[in-house]
């Protein structure tokens, strides 16, 4: 799992696909979610403006990231 710091309270999950590499564009990242690719907390999530926070965790197909808090 790869730790991926967020400098302010919460970060929304399409931004945090940004920060973590996964995707390139904010138009990518609204596709992977809507699509189910991405589950947060080990349930599927749709919503691109999901907030997440320290100790949440992000999955896709390929790798997991936690969120933690610089």
């Amino acid at each position: 799992m790869v730790e991926v710091e967020i400098s302010d309270e919460y970060i929304q999950l399409g931004s945090f696909l940004k920060l973590a590499g996964a995707i390139g564009t904010g138009g990518d990242a609204k596709l992977m979610i809507a699509s189910g690719d991405v589950d947060v907390n080990g349930e599927p999530e749709t919503r691109r403006g999901r907030k997440l926070r320290p100790g949440d965790v992000v999955t896709t197909a390929s790798v997991s990231w936690q969120v933690v808090q610089a």
